[in-house]
């Protein structure tokens, strides 16, 4: 337990702890990349981490030689869990970002024990969601056909294609994530530089600061471009996500073709990336003594904005009950009814208890306080939102307008090798940041001492 106990005198918790100085944001951060072994937790967690990145990485290997059908892919089901995982991942990115960027902009004081690991939970899920359309176009070493370069034989990429915007989508979002991710660490890695011990970390630390010196010139800068980077970061939240939502709603078939897609999938990914962040950050706390600055009022706000992110998936859901029998296509009722009552009908309600009924705890403050359950709900979240996305591919396509197009889906073993080892790889690069850069932003923390007046020592 820290010395610092999140609980002054029985008061509500505030951004940071009231008696937290300065000089303990600096030392406990930085003393947690720079002198703290790895530790036992830290070891066995990378350890499985990495066989499971092992899994996906003979997975990809074995889809290399022998092609997709290693998945359990067939017509009519010719997507299934790659493209649930993208989605998934992407949604998890997003949620991170507008941790990060969207409280920013509202000037919120408490991201600033939230900030640093959401924007490190963006680059790791952005980064794992990428491998998925490239590995489902069937002849990945052909990726680069999807980038607009010039060339002789005049062959250019189908601008009409999902694909295409996917590929659009995930290199713009991830290069504003890692800019903003990256000069936010500026001035935290100078901090590090002064204080590594030996030689090679000063340099290397030094290298990354780009001479950070701390001067006026250089904070005037500094708060520009964050500015700048975190208006560019929002709006990609939004048109992202409504991009990935297009991948289906330009479809025709029932279930897909909807209006409703891209508000839809912008609040599941919200839903999904707050549940992440309380699923991270509440071991993260525990581990590593960060009760002092990752307070209950930050648990408490997140499963608050998950509760509401929650609420709009769930209307959602009803929405698109509601419009199938509104409209009076015999094809979405058809489609609405197989949703409830089909072979696939057991992943609906499953989605339901995981996104709708699990959050309903959330309206008790005394819940909102409790990690165990807090952590529950965000797991129970996770699962769902996976299985929503599932389901939204599964259920249009099995069962098509003609018994010729009737087909389930039955996931191989190697459908669960990637999805295990995509997790294991965003696990992997989060426990490699967590061991050389601050899980929490040191200046930010200091700012907030310093606007209430707390003392520098």
């Amino acid at each position: 337990m820290s010395a610092l106990d999140p609980r002054v005198d029985g008061a509500a918790a505030p951004a940071i702890d009231p008696r937290a100085t300065m000089a303990d944001v600096t030392a406990h951060t930085s003393d947690l990349v720079l002198e703290r072994p790895a530790g036992r937790t830290w070891l066995i967690s990378f350890a499985i981490a990495l066989l499971l990145t092992g899994v996906l990485a003979a997975g990809i290997w074995r889809l290399l030689l022998k092609g997709v059908g290693i998945w359990g892919l067939n017509i009519p089901a010719a997507w299934a869990f790659a493209i649930t995982n993208y989605v998934w991942w992407i949604a998890i990115g997003m949620g991170g970002t507008f941790i990060s960027a969207g409280l920013y902009l509202t000037r919120q004081d408490w991201r600033s024990g939230l900030n640093r690991f959401a924007e490190s939970m963006t680059v790791c899920a952005v980064s794992v969601s990428g491998i998925f359309p490239i590995l489902h176009l069937g002849r990945p070493w052909f990726f680069y056909w999807l980038m607009p370069y010039p060339n002789r034989m005049g062959v250019w990429p189908q601008w009409r294609s999902s694909l295409l915007w996917d590929f659009f989508a995930i290199v713009a979002y991830l290069l504003v994530s890692l800019m903003y991710w990256y000069v936010g660490l500026i001035p935290d890695l100078a901090t590090l530089r002064d204080r590594a011990r030996p030689r090679w970390r000063q340099v290397t630390y030094g290298l990354f600061a780009l001479g950070w010196r701390g001067d006026a010139g250089h904070w005037a800068r500094y708060e520009r471009l964050s500015l700048v980077l975190a208006g560019l970061s929002v709006p990609l939240v939004f048109s992202v996500h409504s991009m990935v939502a297009l991948d289906f709603s330009e479809g025709l078939l029932p279930g897909w073709h909807s209006t409703l897609f891209p508000p839809f999938f912008i609040a599941g990914a919200l839903f999904s990336g707050f549940a992440m962040a309380l699923v991270l950050g509440i071991p993260l706390r525990r581990w590593y003594h960060l009760e002092a600055y990752i307070t209950e009022r930050h648990l408490d706000n997140l499963a608050r904005l998950m509760l509401a992110a929650g609420l709009v998936v769930g209307y959602s859901y009803a929405t698109e009950l509601f419009t199938a029998f509104y409209s009076m296509d015999r094809f979405e009722i058809a489609e609405a009814k197989d949703r409830l009552f089909g072979a696939y009908a057991w992943m609906f309600w499953l989605i339901v208890g995981c996104n709708v009924v699990s959050i309903q705890a959330l309206w008790l403050p005394r819940v909102r306080r409790n990690r165990t359950a807090l952590m529950v709900i965000g797991i129970l979240v996770l699962i769902g939102m996976w299985f929503e996305r599932l389901l939204l591919i599964l259920n249009s396509l099995y069962h098509g307008a003609l018994p010729s197009s009737w087909g389930m889906f039955y996931p191989t073993m190697w459908d669960l090798a990637f999805l295990a080892g995509s997790i294991g790889l965003f696990f992997l690069l989060l426990l490699i940041l967590l061991r050389w850069v601050p899980m929490l932003s040191m200046f930010e923390l200091r700012k907030l001492i310093h606007a209430r007046g707390g003392a520098v020592r």
